[in-house]
């Protein structure tokens, strides 16, 4: 990458964090629907769900830090519209700038802001009651796993943000992103589930990210959990990153 490439998206990731730091119910409403998930199930569902741990915050957690990212990203693709809608990026075509750079700086702010709301949860399910065992390394695999995982989903959202015809529109895709971890091991074992439900359950990319995240927290063999969730991750990034692009390259051509 030049130079001019990276001083063009440090100067456009300003912009957008100063225009998050000026409307902070973003992030608010972003950790609002996690953080609610998070009460009901630990204090109105927790006492009659048996996952085998002691602490069922400790097990919920993993699956409400995906919802959050998934809950986040559908602000990614709706900054994206009203830049489109506002005629920001041909301004910025009209000028020396290096056309990847505006999609990056908004990728960029997409995970400064979800790892925000990311800690904020994180502190409320500390107060919550959970604990973790896990050492520096275990801490930052953990987070190692959820950049990328933000990455993945922000690049995704990058393409409704580019193609969608309303406002609505733009950030609807988010909805089934926010339904999967209730089809995986986030609030449950699967092995309560129905065959078929089971079955898609227990080979999608949420329960294996899931239960690497979770492994890490307590300090137990991750196996190959973890393999299975870095090549979800990085595969959902490469895919989405290839459509983006080209999706972006068609709209401004």
């Amino acid at each position: 990458m030049s130079k001019h490439f990276l001083g063009d998206t440090a100067v456009l990731l300003g912009r957008s964090l100063r225009h998050i730091a000026r409307s902070p119910d973003t992030i608010i409403t972003t950790v609002v629907m996690p953080i609610a998930f998070m009460l009901l199930f630990v204090y109105v569902f927790g006492g009659a769900i048996n996952t085998g741990s002691d602490s069922y915050v400790t097990y919920l957690l993993p699956g409400i830090l995906l919802i959050t990212v998934a809950s986040g990203i559908a602000y990614t693709a709706y900054r994206l519209f009203m830049d489109m809608k506002g005629g920001i990026f041909e301004r910025f075509q009209s000028m020396p700038t290096a056309r990847s750079s505006v999609l990056w700086a908004h990728v960029l702010t997409s995970l400064v802001a979800n790892l925000i709301s990311l800690a904020v949860v994180v502190l409320v399910a500390l107060l919550m009651g959970f604990r973790s065992t896990a050492g520096v390394s275990a801490w930052l695999a953990v987070a190692g796993i959820l950049i990328l995982f933000t990455l993945a989903l922000t690049w995704i959202a990058v393409i409704p943000g580019l193609t969608a015809k309303t406002m609505e529109g733009a950030s609807a895709f988010s909805y089934p992103l926010i339904f999967l971890p209730f089809l995986s091991s986030a609030f449950v074992p699967t092995g309560t589930m129905p065959g078929p439900v089971r079955a898609f359950a227990e080979h999608q990319p949420v329960t294996s990210i899931v239960n690497a995240i979770r492994a890490l927290f307590t300090q137990q063999p991750v196996g190959t959990d973890i393999w299975i969730a870095l090549a979800w991750c990085a595969g959902i990034l490469v895919i989405a990153y290839v459509l983006a692009m080209n999706t972006y390259r068609r709209r401004i051509s």
